[in-house]
């Protein structure tokens, strides 16, 4: 077995993974796995530029893993993956320089396409033996800047990333005077579902999404949706992963997010105060989703794309 670290740095958080890795088989075996809300992509949509604080916040957490990656001993086999947000930023040289500095590689900045097989890879692995599941699976996954759409069986077919992440459509539609409208407008409901339509008419230019036989849902908007579909009394990994929620459920959770106070959904005990905000914009994107493939449930997954970079570390090995 050979020890590996993952990171990847998104929009709305950051997260590490560190594992044990067999470089034949590819089958990880957790040491620790965690994840920071530090909304590294806060403006980016409107600035074009990552901010002073959301840089430092995004520094803090990494040198938080730093020290995590040092006790395990796992800092040679280290991949950090940057994503949406540091993909757009015109001052990403800085983000890159503050990494180093901390973690002593580089941030690989990847493209959309790359985002999307690295998530492809980490869902879809331990399903191979699971046969009550149809495939092609179309795997999507709802970050903070984007949500990668994946069809693909043993491996990808066709993969689309496109800028309707729960971080983006906030600021782009639920924010008026700086602040996050509460509850939001039904003119600003509107406008964010026409903005999710047009992104998922993009997306299937590329990508054949109706032609799924099972969907399969990562990243914190799905998980949160799941938890509260299940009213865990706290986020729970074990009781997420893999659980089943049917569309009528996703509707119902949306309708409520959306028509909720900050106050209202603050109190709902699963879901991190990070995505307060942003939930009921992840949860319109998943909801808009399954209408439009006619997808009746789908398949949660607490392995994604951290997941899929900590395999193509031990691919790497050998």
């Amino acid at each position: 077995m050979t020890r590996v670290a993952a990171v990847d740095c998104g929009t709305n958080s950051i997260r590490l993974l560190v594992a044990d890795a067999d470089p034949a088989t590819g089958e990880l075996v957790d040491l620790d796995r965690r994840m920071t809300i530090v909304r590294l992509g806060q403006g980016v949509d409107r600035t074009g530029r990552l901010a002073p604080e959301a840089l430092e916040r995004t520094f803090a957490a990494c040198r938080e893993y730093a020290e995590i990656i040092k006790k395990y001993g796992a800092a040679e086999h280290l991949r950090f993956v940057a994503t949406s947000a540091s993909r757009d930023a015109e001052n990403r040289d800085d983000f890159v320089r503050g990494v180093v500095d901390i973690l002593g590689v580089e941030p690989e900045v990847i493209t959309g396409d790359q985002e999307a097989e690295f998530s492809f890879t980490g869902a879809t692995k331990e399903l191979a033996g699971r046969d009550h599941l149809e495939r092609p699976y179309l795997v999507v996954d709802i970050g903070g800047g984007s949500t990668e759409f994946v069809v693909g069986d043993d491996r990808v077919r066709a993969a689309r990333s496109v800028d309707i992440g729960c971080v983006r459509m906030t600021e782009r539609h639920l924010v008026s005077g700086g602040k996050v409208t509460d509850p939001p407008t039904e003119e600003q409901i509107a406008a964010m579902r026409a903005d999710i339509e047009a992104a998922l008419d993009l997306a299937e230019q590329t990508v054949p999404l109706r032609e799924a036989r099972t969907l399969v849902g990562l990243a914190g908007s799905v998980t949160s949706v799941s938890a509260i579909a299940q009213e865990l009394p706290e986020y729970d990994s074990a009781r997420i992963h893999h659980s089943r929620v049917s569309r009528t459920q996703v509707r119902e959770i949306t309708e409520r997010l959306l028509h909720s106070t900050h106050a209202e959904r603050a109190a709902i005990p699963s879901l991190h105060p990070g995505r307060v905000d942003v939930i009921a914009a992840g949860a319109l994107v998943l909801l808009s989703i399954m209408d439009r493939i006619a997808a009746e449930e789908v398949v949660v997954s607490e392995h994604d794309i951290l997941d899929g970079i900590a395999h193509s570390c031990a691919v790497e090995v050998r």
